[in-house]
Order: C-alpha cells, then structure tokens, then sequence
C-alpha cells in the first residue's frame, strides 16, 4: 500500500469535522478530511433537528454548557456573514400543570448558570399571546434559540476550508492506524487505498470515533470509552403549523427532553424525538410509533387530530454513557489527556454538537497549535 504524507487529518465529515477542517486550514495548515461515505454530512449530521440551541439544559461548568453557548454565538455571527439560511425563532419551555412550574424554575437557574440571562417568565395568557393553540400553565421564552440550514451551514464550512487549501476526500474509510515516531499512520481504504502519515490527526468520525480510536494502536485502550447508541424518531405534520416558535414540555427526571415540536425554516412542523436504546445502526421510522406522540402533544396541543402525524425520519446520538449511568459530558480528547502528540479524539459529541461546532472547532486548533 503506497504510504502518502499530510500535515493535518480530520476523520469525518460532518459538521464538527468540517468545523475543525475550516479552523485548522484557516490557522495555516495543509488539511485532508477524510470521509467514508459518498458526501459529507450524510449520517447523524443530516438526521436531528437543526435547532441553534441556547444552552440551558446542561450542567453548569460542563463543556457542553461552555461550548454550547459560546457557539451559539459564534454561529450566529457565522450564519449572518456567510448568508447561511437561519431564523431566531425562538422557544417556549412549558409547563403543563403547576406541577411542573419548579422543572421551569429549575431549568432557569440552570441557564442562568450557563450565562443565558435572556429566558423570559411567561404566565398562560402571556405563552398564549404569542402562541394562541398552546396550552399551558405557565411557560419560559427563549428568545436565542432558532433553527438553521444544516447542509446550508456545511456547504459554507467545506467552501471556506477548500479556499485555505483543504481537500475533501470520499469513499476513504479509515480501516486503522498505529502511532510512530514520525506520526500517526492512517490505513485508508476505498478506491486509491493508501497509508497515510499525518503530523496531527482529529477523530471526528461521530458514531463510529470510539471504535476507530480502538483501532489506533499505540493509544491506551483505558483512554476509549464506551459507546451506545439512542435512537430517536421524527414524526411531520402535514400542511403549515400552528406555531411560529419552538415549544418543549417541561423537563422530566430523565436526560431525555420529551417530545417537543419543532420547526423548519419552510414552516413544517415536527415532532420528537423517540427515545430508545439499540445495538445497531437502523434509521427506519415504525409508523405505529407516531401512536405514543398524541398524549405526549396534546398536553401542549389539545387539538392536534388523530391520525395526522406522517412518519419523518430518526437519527442516532453516538452517545458515550449507557442506560443507567448519568450523561456523559463532551469528550475533546487531546495530547495533555492521552498522551499522543498531535491526536484529538472527539467522543460524544450529540446534541447541541451542531450549535456547538464552531467553539468545539477553536477548541481542538488551540490543542493542536
């Protein structure tokens, strides 16, 4: 196998790899992105919601808090210079019954944490102002949260990398690699299979990164964790939606947001996500599974009808925590934490990955710098 060389490698690409492409060309280096599939951005970055999230649900002092909303401002400025399709819709957290008023309080106190300062106390009339077919008993505003173009915003990643000097490769599934003395070897297969020797590398490869990083040899095996996979299914509503804003139920006791309704920049509704646990890659959409949404929507939609809800499409979160154990932060694995010199190791990286991707992308140049 003929061996080529390159001075930085990101493996992956969808939006955080390419993200991390854009960063790393723009700092100056010779950048390959290598991609097992046919076009870039085809896996879990084309297949969640494409919500600019404001980051309030995450722990305070987590990198997912931290990064979240630090890109979402990030994005936001990106989008607004590079013509990216978006819209500052915003959300409405809401609470059913008085009951789930403390989940509110508690959801604000976290965001407030994070240095999200713009949530907005809303009582039911107010929520039912700006969204006359939403009941609830009370609800929080978040103005900053909005939707945007996913392929819109990958297009312009891959345009600005390809201007510094990037390349995009296809077809080019990494089948393994071994860390030497003069760099990381990359075993590339596909069509013009080849060894290639990289200064740095960034493993950004979404669901498949702990198992590609098992096959890196010379990286601890203690350095990779687990992976699981939750799968999660989208249901559309046909026709134009009721809602002009975002709505999600009030926190539960789980990680998992509920079934919340989202938009997209067309207008359409959806609905979801499902959550279930599964030991295989599987993006088909059971219609009896819509069954299980009606109770869930109607709490916030009493006149959703019956039988409307289309089947749409699921996407799978590379999660790194299983079952019963708590979720699993971010992942930015650099030398200082594995000890490899010039490897990054993106591992768990789900929601908000997409609003995250630009501050996730600094993250990983300022470790390779």
């Amino acid at each position: 196998m003929p061996m080529e060389t390159a001075d930085a490698v990101v493996i992956g690409a969808g939006v955080v790899g390419l993200a991390v492409a854009r960063a790393l060309a723009l700092a100056g280096r010779e950048v390959i992105v290598l991609e097992a599939e046919t076009a870039f951005g085809t896996v879990t970055s084309a297949r969640n919601s494409e919500v600019i999230h404001a980051g309030i649900y995450y722990p305070p002092g987590s990198q997912r808090a931290a990064l979240c909303v630090r890109g979402k401002a990030m994005l936001y400025g990106y989008c607004a210079s590079h013509g990216v399709d978006h819209r500052r819709c915003g959300k409405l957290v809401v609470a059913a019954n008085a009951d789930e008023l403390p989940a509110l309080a508690s959801l604000h106190a976290t965001a407030q944490a994070n240095g999200v300062d713009d949530l907005q106390w809303l009582s039911a009339a107010e929520a039912q102002a700006l969204e006359p077919a939403l009941h609830c008993h009370g609800a929080l505003l978040s103005p900053s949260t909005g939707i945007i173009d996913s392929h819109g915003l990958m297009l312009a990643l891959l345009g600005d990398a390809e201007r510094q000097g990037a390349m995009l490769a296809l077809c080019s599934p990494v089948l393994g690699g071994r860390v030497t003395p003069q760099g990381i070897e990359l075993d590339v297969g596909g069509d013009a299979a080849m060894t290639l020797r990289a200064r740095c590398v960034v493993n950004s490869a979404g669901l498949g990164a702990p198992a590609l990083a098992r096959r890196l040899a010379g990286l601890a095996a203690s350095q990779v964790p687990r992976d699981h996979l939750a799968k999660g299914c989208y249901f559309t509503l046909p026709g134009s939606a009721p809602f002009s804003r975002l709505v999600y139920p009030a926190p539960g006791q789980s990680s998992h947001l509920g079934v919340h309704l989202t938009l997209d920049l067309g207008g359409q509704a959806r609905f979801g996500p499902s959550f279930e646990w599964v030991d295989q890659i599987d993006y088909s959409v059971d219609p009896a599974g819509a069954e299980a949404f009606y109770a869930e929507v109607r709490r916030y939609w009493p006149a959703l009808a019956d039988g409307v809800l289309q089947p749409g499409y699921a996407g799978l979160r590379p999660k790194i925590s299983g079952p019963d154990e708590p979720a699993a932060d971010f992942r930015i694995d650099g030398p200082s934490r594995h000890g490899v010199a010039g490897l990054v190791n993106l591992f768990g990286i789900e929601s908000p990955g997409l609003t995250a991707c630009l501050a996730i992308a600094e993250r990983v140049a300022a470790a390779l710098a």
